[in-house]
């Protein structure tokens, strides 16, 4: 990662593209569309995580069209990486597989190609930062973007080191969407809120991905700093798993990431065809828990 944090860094020196640093909210992509679609119907969104290409690439063409039928809002699509350390077991298994079944930038990227054909649902890349840069970060946006993506988020990239990454995406036409932490200041919150667009991932808790029995107490209050700082919709994830976690994100956030409850039934299916059925099952019990309450009840 070290030679990658080089390179980023004479990337930054060398270009004179100043990114677009205040936050692009007036962006009408299909990521903001389906968020004003949702907030004029009063609903909560869910956005859902899969690891691309587990068990294979084809097989999350399927997971991703039936997750789409089955109600998600917005799909991540998790790029694998050999050291996925902000993972839990769940997806770091999932990144594993991926990997073995030998799954590239590039063959995500081709699936998202694959994925237009088939649904309008805003997909978004979801990648560790190193492959975006060895791919080099004007190739990765222009195919991204000619492929039909709608955003990206690169987990280990800072706000303070994503100048030249935010104009490249940018002038591609991709969302920028960064982390927030229970543990970042009103400083970081501030320069989070102005680089991203699209959307803020709000993490619920620290530590890994994975399901949990409940919802932090914390997070209201974490809800209620970040929104102090931009008016892009809030998606609260890490731990969330069951419709009452949904239901229980009321006047906190805007919509809901699911990503390790639905990677395990991943993991437990016998087949592609199970897998999407499986997990289209698993998004439409989460959907009761977003159609049981509105935003501003």
């Amino acid at each position: 990662m070290s030679e990658a944090r080089t390179r980023h860094s004479q990337d930054q020196s060398a270009s004179a593209a100043t990114p677009a640093g205040d936050s692009t909210q007036s962006r009408s992509g299909r990521i903001t569309r389906r968020f004003q679609e949702l907030s004029r119907a009063d609903k909560i969104g869910l956005v859902a995580y899969v690891t691309a290409g587990d068990p294979s690439l084809d097989a999350t063409e399927q997971i991703v069209t039936a997750a789409s039928d089955a109600g998600a809002d917005v799909i991540e699509l998790g790029v694998p990486f050999s050291d996925p350390v902000a993972d839990g077991p769940v997806i770091q298994r999932a990144s594993d597989r991926a990997l073995r079944a030998g799954t590239t930038l590039s063959g995500v990227i081709e699936l998202v190609r694959k994925l237009r054909s088939r649904t309008d649902v805003p997909l978004v890349l979801f990648s560790y930062f190193n492959p975006i840069l060895q791919m080099g970060l004007e190739t990765f946006a222009e195919s991204a973007k000619s492929a039909g993506a709608d955003g990206v988020l690169a987990t280990d990239l800072t706000v303070e080191e994503s100048d030249a990454y935010r104009a490249v995406m940018r002038a591609h036409g991709l969302d920028t969407i960064f982390l927030v932490a229970p543990t970042s200041t009103d400083e970081r919150l501030a320069r989070i809120g102005k680089a991203s667009s699209g959307f803020l991932y709000l993490i619920s808790r620290t530590g890994v991905t994975g399901t949990r029995d409940s919802l932090p107490e914390e997070l209201p209050d974490l809800s209620r700093r970040t929104r102090r700082f931009t008016q892009l919709p809030l998606a609260v994830g890490f731990g969330i798993s069951q419709p009452q976690h949904v239901a229980a994100l009321r006047g906190v956030a805007d919509a809901a990431v699911v990503g390790s409850a639905l990677v395990s039934e991943i993991e437990k299916a016998g087949t592609a065809a199970d897998a999407a059925s499986a997990v289209a099952a698993r998004v439409r019990t989460l959907r009761e828990g977003a159609r049981q309450v509105s935003r501003t009840e």
